[in-house]
């Protein structure tokens, strides 16, 4: 089972940049898209249903912005849009496909580097998705929660940690939050459990050519339950073509749908 997660930064622009010609080698079972800054009526038939692929997605409210969805080549018993809460649903940031005893959900946690008053709302969403996270290990499912978390966990996980240590995505509440998730909680980092090396990015500043030095954080993560977990086999972050900001992170499970 292939599952690859993209923050795509506009499924248009994305779409204009070969995604969906990438897509088409890449034979993945699932993909799951943050960031799609589209609306129904703006869809074409290739964004529906590109190379065969069904799809599904989760709309924001407002145009142009946030946004999530799914691509995959078997249909879902069910897909369940927004997460429950009305503030966090109407900005379009999950959508979760069940296949059997698994769900597949694809996150788009907020940024807070804007503003003072969307740091506050990144910190309510912490909490109210921490309970999501308790509430869904009690149910006995296996979960792997794909997609943009907004949080670089450790060191290793961004350039310049030295200079990011008040800035958001890096604040010592953020860390400490990721750290319960996959301590106390007993969710994994599924990435690092294959890979351990430092350098391993998944978004890039359009700053300072950062891309071209590789200053970047990786901030897209697939976390799972352990039993789904300890199914990875392989991870890659791919890198030879730029659709986005981000690059695609594609991890291999053995798996059946």
């Amino acid at each position: 089972m292939r599952i690859i997660t993209v923050n795509l930064n506009g499924l248009r622009s994305a779409c204009s940049k070969g995604f969906y010609d990438w897509l088409q080698t890449q034979q993945a079972d699932i993909i799951c898209l943050q960031e799609i800054r589209i609306q129904q009526d703006q869809l074409t038939e290739t964004m529906i249903k590109p190379n065969g692929l069904n799809s599904a997605f989760e709309f924001a409210e407002k145009r142009g912005y946030s946004g999530v969805g799914l691509y995959f080549q078997k249909t879902p018993d069910r897909i369940q849009k927004g997460i429950g809460w009305p503030e966090l649903d109407s900005e379009g940031r999950f959508i979760q496909a069940d296949y059997g005893e698994l769900s597949v959900v694809s996150l788009y946690l907020p940024s807070g580097t804007s503003s003072e008053v969307r740091q506050n709302f990144k910190y309510k969403v912490m909490g109210y998705f921490e309970k999501w996270l308790r509430k869904a290990l009690k149910s006995g499912r296996h979960y792997i929660i794909c997609g943009d978390w907004n949080i670089a966990h450790k060191e290793i996980d961004l350039k310049n940690w030295k200079s990011n240590q008040k800035n958001s995505g890096f604040l010592p509440e953020e860390r400490a939050w990721m750290t319960k998730i996959f301590g106390r909680l007993g969710y994994v980092d599924v990435f690092r459990t294959l890979n351990q090396n430092a350098d391993q990015y998944t978004w890039w500043s359009n700053r300072g050519r950062s891309w071209d030095k590789n200053v970047g954080w990786r901030i897209d993560y697939q976390v799972a339950t352990p039993a789904v977990a300890a199914k990875a086999i392989q991870e890659s972050i791919f890198k030879k073509q730029r659709f986005s900001d981000h690059s695609p992170l594609i991890i291999d499970y053995e798996w059946e749908l």
